[in-house]
Order: structure tokens, then C-alpha cells, then sequence
């Protein structure tokens, strides 16, 4: 009887060493998984951290991501990129894996910063982030923030000279800080040159959608939003779209 528990016990260990290897080998194996980039579409990347909040990274993520589904028109590589791969968690408690660091992520064509829960002080003091942030955005063909992801913006310098917006309460905190800045209210988002600012939240949707239209017209983008169950109608939107050329 001894002998029997004793073998029982051996067995048992060596299956739970067994299972604990897998669990190990899977999660290396899904640390080492990223997105697989499609030729000839724009690479997309999402700026994410600790405290991102979730509207601002999902609301353009899933327009975005669904042009792959959209055929004859240019798909967008989405992905994300943080400082590290290490785990983030959202503002929301939701755990995120980034895809890139900013030491491997590839090319960007459109950067994309969401609003995070520190963008209005110890991000912008964070010199590696900012310096990624204007280094990215200055190669980049659109730049687009959400929320309080303009303050990271205007701390890289790619709001100077243009007009632009942030979530409604904190615009005068925005003022107080880069008073040199056409900050701009009572719109959801401004589209100047190659940046496109929203005031966040749900209306991150329709500065996404509006991207979209920029890129494959109104016909493509009301089939995306669509298929999330939305209307696009830029005319009901408020906002602000600066003619440079006009204006010349």
C-alpha cells in the first residue's frame, strides 16, 4: 500500500513538471508571436503604456483593422508599441501584450497616441518616450491623438504650427502648459497638414472614420463603420479641417 501511494505521488509530480513546462513553453511562445504585416498596406502603430485607456486605443483599432476585410482598397497593418514588450495594463484593469517594442518596431506610416492615464505629467517628462514620439511622427504620413494624447504630441513639438484639440476639460490645462499653440474647442476632432486631434472618448470613432475617408473615401468608410454597426456622416460631426492652401 506504501508503495502504491509513493508511486502515485511520483506520478503526480512528474505530471505536474510536465504541465508547468508546457504552460511554460506556450507562454514563450506567445511572447514571440507578432502581428503578421501584409505587403503594401499601411503599418499602423498604436503607442501604448500602463493606465491607456481603453476607447482611445480600441475605438481606432477596430476601424482600422477592419480595411483587411475591405477588398481593392490599401489594408492597414495594426499593431501595437510601448517602450518594452513587457505586460501593460489599461487605465481599465485590461492586460495587454504589446506587439513591438520601440527598438524592433517596424516602419510606421500612421502613429496613433491614445490617451493615458499620466499624459498630463510624468509621461511628458519621460525623455525616451517624447523623443520616440517626435522621431516617429516627423517620418510618419498622419499622426492622430486621442484625448490627452495631445499633450504627448505638443511635448514632441508636432503640434507647432498646426491646429489642434484634446479631451474638452482639459483644454486650458493644455493652453496653461504650450500657450504658444492654436488649441481649439467645442469640436470632436482637427484635421491640419499630416495631424489629426480628437477630443477622445467615443468620438475617437469618428476621427478614425475620417482618417479613413481621407484614405479611401466615403463610400469604403461607411462600409467599415458599418460593419461595427455605425454611420458615418462627417457633416453631423463638429470639427475642423485647416486648408492650408485656402488659407494661402
Amino acid at each position: 500500500m506504501k508503495i502504491s501511494i509513493a508511486f502515485l505521488c511520483i506520478i503526480t509530480l512528474l505530471s505536474c513538471q510536465q504541465n508547468q513546462k508546457s504552460i511554460s513553453d506556450d507562454t514563450v511562445s506567445i511572447k514571440s508571436q507578432t502581428p503578421t504585416l501584409l505587403p503594401d498596406a499601411y503599418n499602423v502603430g498604436f503607442l501604448v503604456m500602463d493606465g491607456t485607456y481603453n476607447t482611445e486605443l480600441t475605438a481606432p483599432f477596430d476601424i482600422f483593422q477592419h480595411t483587411r476585410f475591405r477588398e481593392s482598397v490599401k489594408p492597414m497593418n495594426t499593431f501595437t508599441v510601448a517602450q518594452s514588450t513587457k505586460m501593460i495594463t489599461t487605465f481599465e484593469g485590461l492586460q495587454l501584450q504589446p506587439d513591438y517594442s520601440f527598438e524592433n518596431a517596424p516602419h510606421i506610416d500612421i502613429l496613433v497616441v491614445p490617451s493615458a492615464e499620466h499624459h498630463l505629467d510624468s509621461d511628458l517628462e519621460n525623455k525616451e518616450l517624447i523623443n520616440w514620439v517626435e522621431k516617429i511622427g516627423n517620418k510618419a504620413i498622419y499622426v492622430t491623438s486621442h484625448c490627452d494624447g495631445a499633450f504627448i504630441l505638443a511635448q514632441a513639438g508636432l503640434l507647432d504650427n498646426v491646429v489642434s484639440t484634446t479631451f474638452p476639460s482639459d483644454i486650458h490645462m493644455m493652453r496653461d502648459r504650450f500657450p504658444s499653440l492654436d488649441i481649439r474647442e467645442n469640436v470632436w476632432f482637427v484635421h491640419d497638414g499630416k495631424v489629426i486631434t480628437s477630443a477622445g472618448g467615443a468620438r475617437s470613432f469618428e476621427a478614425a472614420m475620417y482618417l479613413c475617408d481621407l484614405l479611401y473615401g466615403p463610400v469604403v468608410t461607411n462600409h467599415l463603420a458599418g460593419g461595427l454597426v455605425l454611420e458615418y456622416n462627417l457633416s453631423n460631426y463638429p470639427h475642423l479641417i485647416i486648408d492650408r492652401d485656402k488659407d494661402n
